[in-house]
């Protein structure tokens, strides 16, 4: 039996992977679903990326939870290395399902097309709270493409305003990802087109990790939603031992 914390992406909250713990539950092992500060129900769009990764160290502490295989998917992959960074000894291993790894000082914005950077100081700025928003072709096409409209749509509605500044804030690190003693996976959905694949989560930024297990699965950004069985089976596969 394992301990699983499985962190989510932008826009979501914990309860969207609820029906992949169902799985890995059912498996035998525990599993918990934070959701990142910033991204609760009635927190400021103000939130910063610090704030983000404490508030998954404060989850930590307040469950009282070590010897953890944390995964962290897309955003998530943010807050997951600044966790490992500031409370290591309370995790086995990291799992990053097509997430961001970044070095000390790089934001996320730093790691994506400059489109994507245009587009989310554009929609901040109309929005007027520090919030971005995903447009739903965008979501459509490149995040949710292996599911069928009535499915992406349902999943599109469940989506929550995220905090930009968590996307323009530098990680401030003592480690980065690649010299961290903690063992490390990297999952790679194949036909994950969130990122173009001129410009791929695999191997781009799976190498900055350095020595780490690959999962490569069939699926989109989006698994969670599409196949949240098969995600669950790569997610055992990838934090196994």
């Amino acid at each position: 039996m394992s301990t699983y914390v499985l962190v989510h992406g932008a826009w979501h909250t914990g309860a969207e992977l609820e029906p992949v713990a169902a799985h890995i539950r059912s498996a035998g092992h525990i599993v918990h679903l934070p959701t990142i500060r910033g991204n609760r129900p009635g927190d400021p769009k103000t939130t910063g990326l610090d704030e983000a990764i404490q508030s998954i160290c404060d989850y930590f502490t307040e469950q009282d939870i070590t010897d953890a295989v944390l995964m962290g998917h897309s955003y998530g992959g943010m807050v997951i290395t600044g966790v490992a960074d500031r409370i290591p000894t309370r995790i086995r291993r990291l799992i990053y399902w097509n997430a961001f790894v970044p070095n000390n000082g790089e934001c996320l914005n730093d790691m994506v097309p400059p489109q994507y950077v245009a587009l989310f100081d554009a929609v901040a700025a109309e929005r007027g709270d520090g919030s971005v928003v995903l447009p739903f072709p965008i979501w459509r096409e490149a995040f949710i493409n292996d599911a069928d409209l009535a499915t992406a749509t349902r999943a599109y509605e469940v989506l929550n305003p995220h905090p930009n500044k968590t996307f323009t804030d530098a990680i401030k690190l003592r480690t980065n990802p690649a010299e961290m003693t903690i063992a490390k996976s990297y999952i790679n959905c194949t036909e994950d087109t969130a990122l173009p694949h001129g410009l791929p989560w695999h191997p781009r930024l799976s190498s900055k990790l350095g020595l780490f297990r690959l999962v490569q699965v069939s699926g989109s950004h989006e698994l969670c939603f599409s196949d949240p069985a098969r995600l669950a089976q790569a997610i055992m596969d990838a934090g196994r031992d």
